[in-house]
């Protein structure tokens, strides 16, 4: 009698592409805008480790999915698997756990076990993923890389010598890191052959291997991503990039090759080509690149303390954009105003939720999973509630009206949060001056 192997986390299961699709969808709804750039960079004759970027908690991992149909197995640090029954469900979502340094010698050495079922996931030719920085970090910069990653890759492109290997570096970068519906690019770097890498370095010893790989990721790493050393002038740089980023895209759109391009990778590309700028001066004129600096950290000052938020800074027409935006809004009114009350009950839960909550970038993860898990039982409510007090026609569309309740709400608090922010913008003279000094140190009108 044939005995029926146990079960692999990389196996076929129906339920989990379900509920996949559904979470991908609402996914969706949870920015106002997600694109995927460079799928052509993903190699398709052998198996695949992503290596992204951990900027943004539960939702790196999520966004992921958006990327193509194929499942995703992922690591997560230990201590989460450690009540039985959530470790199931974890298992379920294709995840498994991995021991970090923080949690001891004796415990890293139980990876071996994980490194083999990662090496056995990869035969199969399943996507892998495992998050190079092993902790989160929001901001647009990167922590150092951890060596698990690569253990994983040398040790099982050894034990499949025949199937090429790849570890490709995935760039996320939000529009906001904390608020909900908010912009999410992903970027598929450049990938690194582990094959060609260690024949390359066959001369060396395994830690030298380890490290070279280590500079050459994080480099195709910091190329996808949105990078910014994360040092002193952190905050200034990145005050400069939103300045300039309106009049960077309206120089690229100059260019005819460029006047396809997703919003998205415009705005990816000025910020990029403002960090040259900045970098380009630093060497010419260290003097003037201080003084830009100085500038920059100053004005992020006074935005932050202000309540200015960055989306009232990165417009190119102001005061054009933010009338179009008011009109829409008050056009608007008489469906999101109700349908902001329909979703008050999942904002209540969210802000009390909040209060227990220290990392802040945790809070999209929260939203995210509030609405997915409460939103489908609220509406169901809502149906029912309607199919009582109305004609089945008249409740069939105001069920319909219902849906996206969610999305309207978050828009009209977007609308009159950016409006406020305007206004205030507008009545800091000091902080508009300080702009108008940066573009002009970088000879932007």
């Amino acid at each position: 009698m044939r005995m029926k192997r146990s079960r692999k986390i990389q196996d076929f299961d129906r339920r989990y592409n379900l509920l996949r699709a559904y979470v991908v969808s609402a996914l969706k709804l949870s920015y106002r805008n997600m694109i995927v750039s460079g799928k052509e960079n993903i190699p398709s004759d052998g198996a695949v480790i992503y290596a992204p970027n951990h900027c943004g908690a539960l939702m790196d991992a999520l966004v992921l999915l958006a990327i193509d149909r194929k499942p995703i197995v992922y690591v997560a640090r230990a201590d989460i698997f450690k009540n039985r029954r959530l470790a199931r469900l974890l298992t379920f979502f294709k995840m498994m756990p991995i021991m970090r340094q923080r949690d001891g010698l004796n415990a890293v050495k139980k990876n071996h076990e994980v490194i083999s079922k990662a090496v056995d996931v990869l035969k199969d030719k399943v996507p892998f993923c495992i998050f190079p920085e092993g902790t989160h970090q929001a901001k647009y910069s990167s922590l150092p890389l951890s060596k698990g990653i690569f253990r994983i890759a040398f040790q099982a492109q050894e034990q499949m010598p025949q199937i090429p290997l790849y570890i490709v570096p995935v760039g996320l970068r939000y529009g906001d890191f904390f608020r909900f519906r908010s912009t999410v690019r992903i970027q598929i770097g450049a990938p690194l052959n582990v094959a060609e890498f260690l024949s390359a370095n066959a001369g060396c010893t395994p830690q030298e291997q380890m490290n070279i790989m280590k500079e050459q990721l994080a480099e195709n790493m910091h190329a996808a991503a949105f990078y910014i050393p994360n040092d002193e002038d952190y905050d200034a740089k990145y005050e400069v990039c939103n300045v300039l980023q309106p009049l960077e895209v309206e120089e690229l759109k100059k260019d005819k090759a460029n006047s396809r391009m997703h919003a998205l990778d415009l705005q990816h590309r000025a910020n990029n080509n403002t960090l040259k700028r900045i970098a380009a001066l630093e060497e010419k004129d260290p003097v003037k690149a201080g003084k830009l600096l100085a500038l920059g950290k100053e004005a992020a000052m006074l935005r932050e303390s202000g309540g200015i938020s960055i989306e009232s800074v990165t417009v190119r027409k102001p005061l054009a954009s933010r009338m179009a935006a008011i009109v829409l809004t008050l056009l608007t009114l008489p469906y999101t105003l109700p349908a902001t009350l329909l979703a008050s009950p999942i904002a209540l839960l969210c802000s009390f939720i909040f209060t227990k909550i220290k990392d802040p970038a945790f809070k999209n993860s929260v939203r995210y999973v509030i609405h997915l898990v409460v939103w489908p039982p609220l509406l169901l409510l809502y149906a029912i509630c309607a199919l009582c007090l109305l004609p089945w026609w008249w409740a069939l569309l105001a069920v319909l009206l219902t849906v996206p309740a969610p999305v309207a709400a978050q828009e009209l608090w977007r609308s009159v949060r950016v409006t406020l922010s305007d206004v205030k913008l507008l009545k800091q003279r000091k902080l508009r001056g300080i702009y108008a000094m940066i573009k002009s140190i970088l000879k932007i009108d």
